[in-house]
């Protein structure tokens, strides 16, 4: 495969005790988390009865994609977006299951359209306007490194910008069992062709070798989650580290070079 290459116009990260991109960059160079961080996400574009009704996963995810087209300066409505999750909603899809297997007519129609995989994008598409193409995927442990190839895969055919996002929730009931996923943690990009600005970070992504080990996300933050592998490019560039290794499912893994010459903002 060709190296694919964009730049990071936005970023925009939401876990427990780090509400932000800039909280996240903070911890990560040694700073402490603040003191004050909400317990859950409450993304501004959905009216306050949407919020309530949506779940954790939906919000996470437009929380984070927000922030991520607010530091790029770029209009929601004109990104093509990708949408990653690994499992999606697993309450949702535990508590259907229980309810299939003990009154399958009382399925909630709410939680029913809550827990298609498509959930968050369609929030998005709905909540910003935006009738650019919406992708959503999954691809297990390389769920994240497979959105950012799906992302820059579009900016090589022609797009000018692309919103890339990032999320999973914790597994519940008989599911803990099966899957693991803990917590709540998004994660969200703008890529773009070419920079505007040119402080502004770049990335390259390659497979990597066969041999190349994995680098782990930085302890202590959304420890088990499963979208946290994603974690590891967000500290590499809060860093200033040159490169970072993902996986990409399968024994396969993709190597992400950083070029990050004006510091990565958001």
């Amino acid at each position: 495969m060709s190296t694919l290459s964009a730049t990071i116009e936005g970023i925009g990260l939401w876990a427990p005790g780090l509400p932000s991109w800039d909280a996240f960059a903070a911890r990560c160079r040694g700073g402490d988390a603040p003191a004050d961080a909400p317990a859950r996400p409450a993304p501004a574009l959905l009216p306050p009865n949407e919020r309530r009704r949506a779940p954790d996963t939906v919000l996470v995810a437009l929380q984070a994609a927000h922030a991520a087209c607010e530091a790029a300066g770029r209009d929601p409505a004109t990104l093509p977006s990708v949408f990653a999750s690994t499992y999606g909603d697993l309450a949702i899809t535990d508590h259907l299951c229980a309810t299939l297997a003990r009154a399958p007519t009382e399925v909630s129609p709410i939680r029913f359209h809550n827990s298609v995989h498509n959930a968050a994008a369609g929030y998005w598409t709905i909540g910003t306007g935006a009738m650019q193409p919406a992708t959503a995927l999954s691809a297990g442990e390389g769920s994240f490194a497979l959105g950012l190839l799906d992302a820059l895969a579009q900016l090589e055919a022609g797009a000018p910008a692309v919103l890339l996002v990032g999320y999973d929730g914790a597994a519940v009931g008989p599911l803990v069992d099966v899957v693991r996923s803990e917590g709540l943690l998004g994660v969200a990009l703008v890529l773009a062709r070419e920079a505007r600005d040119a402080t502004v970070p770049c990335l390259a992504l390659e497979t990597a070798p066969a041999t190349a080990a994995i680098d782990a996300p930085p302890a202590g933050i959304s420890d088990g989650n499963a979208m946290a592998p994603a974690l590891a490019l967000l500290a590499a560039l809060a860093r200033g580290e040159a490169a970072t290794i993902l996986p990409a499912g399968n024994g396969h893994a993709f190597r992400i070079a950083i070029d990050n010459a004006g510091g990565a903002h958001g």
